[in-house]
């Protein structure tokens, strides 16, 4: 597996400690390692790991830099032939994430390694296929305010390396006579670092104890130099010159640690972690912190450590102050810290969870299947579904569909999350509102069953990087992966497996398939006790309508009026059903019939009609989504075909009696027909005859 982490710099700090450690382990794992970053003066030591470094501007902020660097990176990407892509700050993350665009095959990984502002800046953070926390209170953050989903989230503290940070001595009563107490704060000069509260609880501190020394270890960031200068300012006026000792940059972090008998985190802002406080539990060096951020995570007030409140100088001038008087109470809190750090916070462990969300990344892919409309398609699109979970066992698979048509779906095993589409707000607001969320989603793959220009638009605004589907003059070029149309009579599942065999998907059983629940079978079941007269007459359903927008497929109500009378005649009962549009019908049937039926005209849901055609010994519908309901419940079908072509719109199956006539001008798909000659040439007798063949 080869790896490239990308950040700003190579500087000092915990980032970027970390970026080396983990590179370095990544080696001894057999693993490549690769960093992009400005430089810094980490880049001796990670190429002295076998890593390789590769200089580039990621660092800038300037819009124009990081569009500079997308292709730069892409490239990198591509001829490397890079699996991982780790992005540990927002700007590289960016120009990474816009790069795996032009990639593929290349995962984006990223890690929250702060407490981030809500700025859309931030956003790009959460837009990894893994998102990488170091403390709990970090992935809250993210899941509640940048909306990441809680199934990408993976908590990895940062990890010390114990073969570094030695547990150098055991811990000492430092009461004796002519010791001096050296307190110290480790970390970046910045004012959310809180040093000024520091001083001041030391001003403090001195009070009561005038053996004590403060190391301030760390410097300011470039161009905020000035900050130290006021650091230095706060010391004079508190009359702590000789007190207090600024020592800068310093690389040797355990030796620093060796001088301490505590260690202080006075952070004032929500600190995603506190790497320092795990160098010095694995030293052995007593630490003080603000009850602050992933802290929490870290130290147990009075049990590993000792908690203050952020801001607070005499809280934490009472916190040291305890510290220097009760060594059996330091004693204890060290002993507890290296136990905690050995057991939670190491090096080792750190490494092998973060591989295992690379493999995770890699073995479990996103796909989502755009099917919007109609119901009769989306049981069709089954299938596919079952092919894709056949082919890809461990995959994500996400559907994204028409609200209404969510019931056909809801309990199919195949898929894992449904998106609702509104059919009812056309506007492009729609579009943007689901492609923004499509974009968060982050998926590897878009299969599109729907090929419309909605649903490519939808494909292209995803910013997947492998979108599936058909070439037919409907935006198709959104598509990078595309199949040619083809003017053969191909059955609904043929026609999809052609777009499925791109992805190597060899073959599609044609075999449809509903999820109805308990309740929809006892609805079912309750209807027909009330409304069927003869308990053991044979059950033939009717779906005499068609949809609003293809009259020519309905078939004469006069038609239906003579079969019902005949099906009566030879001792059957009959149950139409239909939508509320079809009350009309209803109401003619009555008028035209002699015969009693059972009426279940818009009193069933989707579900509901599943389990009540599944009671039925026959089926008689048109070319509509009542009749592919009756193919996934195994009910025996008689299909009334007329303008549209049978072979394009039903799948082989048994038990099914297909009529249609072979008319001139047939099939025509011609919504509005004055002749209908098609439908009108199907004979009662005839459909008839077809129902006693399947009885």
């Amino acid at each position: 597996m080869k790896v490239l982490q990308i950040l700003p710099e190579l500087n000092v700090g915990g980032v970027e400690r970390g970026t080396v450690d983990l590179a370095r382990q990544l080696l001894r794992r057999k693993h490549e390692a690769l960093v992009i970053s400005n430089g810094g003066g980490l880049v001796e030591e990670l190429e002295s790991t076998g890593a390789r470094h590769i200089k580039l501007a990621v660092h800038k902020k300037s819009l124009f830099s990081i569009l500079a660097n997308v292709p730069k990176v892409a490239k990198i990407l591509r001829e490397e032939k890079v699996d991982i892509v780790h992005a540990r700050s927002r700007v590289p993350a960016l120009i990474a994430f816009l790069a795996c665009r032009c990639a593929p095959g290349t995962n984006f990984v990223t890690t929250c390694h702060g407490y981030y502002s809500r700025s859309p800046a931030s956003r790009v953070m959460g837009w990894g296929k893994r998102v990488i926390v170091p403390s709990s209170v970090i992935a809250q953050r993210m899941v509640e305010d940048f909306g990441v989903p809680q199934e990408r989230i993976r908590l990895i503290p940062r990890g010390v390396d114990l073969e570094e940070f030695k547990f150098w001595r055991k811990p000492k009563d430092k009461k004796q006579k002519g010791h001096i107490f050296t307190i110290g704060v480790v970390g970046r000069l910045s004012p959310i670092k809180g040093h000024k509260y520091f001083l001041q609880a030391l001003a403090k501190v001195i009070r009561v104890l005038p053996m004590v020394r403060a190391l301030i270890v760390g410097d300011a960031s470039c161009g905020k130099e000035k900050y130290k200068e006021e650091l230095k300012m706060l010391t004079r006026r508190l009359s702590l010159d000789r007190y207090v000792e600024f020592m800068g940059h310093q690389s040797n972090v355990p030796r620093v640690l060796s001088r301490l008998d505590v260690l202080v985190l006075p952070t004032v802002t929500q600190e995603a972690f506190g790497r320092v406080l795990i160098e010095a539990g694995a030293c052995g060096v007593p630490v003080i912190a603000t009850r602050v951020g992933g802290v929490v995570d870290i130290i147990e007030d009075g049990v590993n450590g000792i908690l203050v409140a952020p801001g607070d100088p005499a809280d934490l001038a009472s916190g040291l102050i305890s510290l220097f008087k009760e060594p059996a109470l330091r004693r204890r809190l060290v002993l507890a810290a290296r136990t905690n750090v050995k057991e939670n916070f190491t090096l080792k462990q750190m490494a092998e969870k973060t591989i295992a969300v690379y493999e995770e990344t890699q073995a479990v892919l996103r796909i989502l299947v755009i099917k919007l409309t109609a119901l009769g398609d989306v049981i069709l699109a089954g299938p596919s579904l079952r092919a894709l979970r056949e082919n890809f066992p461990r995959a994500q698979i996400t559907v994204l569909t028409a609200e209404p048509f969510r019931p056909v779906l809801q309990n199919c095993p195949y898929i894992n999350r449904i998106i609702d589409f509104s059919l009812k707000n056309r506007s492009y607001k729609e579009i943007w509102r689901i492609s923004r969320l499509l974009r968060r989603l982050d998926f590897d793959m878009v299969v599109d069953l729907q090929n419309n220009r909605r649903s490519h638009i939808l494909a292209y605004l995803s910013a997947c990087n492998k979108r599936y589907g058909y070439d037919n003059g409907k935006f198709g070029f959104l598509l990078n992966k595309r199949v040619k149309e083809v003017n053969l009579p191909l059955s609904p599942i043929k026609h999809q497996a052609r777009t499925l065999r791109l992805l190597g998907i060899k073959s599609v059983k044609e075999d449809l398939k509903l999820w109805p629940e308990e309740k929809d079978e006892s609805w079912a079941e309750d209807f027909l006790k009330r409304h069927k007269k003869q308990e053991s007459a044979p059950l033939i359903g009717i779906n005499p309508g068609a949809s609003p927008g293809w009259p020519s497929k309905r078939w004469a109500v006069e038609k239906f009026a003579a079969l019902l009378d005949k099906l009566r005649d030879a001792g059957m009962e009959v149950v139409v059903t239909g939508k509320g549009r079809d009350k009309r019908l209803v109401k003619n049937l009555r008028q035209l019939s002699l015969s009693r039926f059972v009426d279940a005209v818009d009193k069933t849901s989707v579900m509901q009609l599943a389990c009540l055609i599944r009671r039925c010994s026959v089926y008689i519908a048109g070319d509509s989504a009542p009749l592919h309901i009756a193919y996934a419940v195994k009910t025996p079908v008689v299909g009334l075909f007329g303008p549209t072509d049978a072979r394009r719109h039903t799948i082989a199956a048994a038990g099914q009696v297909i009529i249609k006539k072979g008319v001139a001008c047939g099939p025509c798909y011609k919504r509005y027909c004055r002749q209908h000659r098609c439908m009108k040439e199907i004979a009662v007798e005839e459909v008839f005859e077809a129902v006693k063949k399947l009885l």
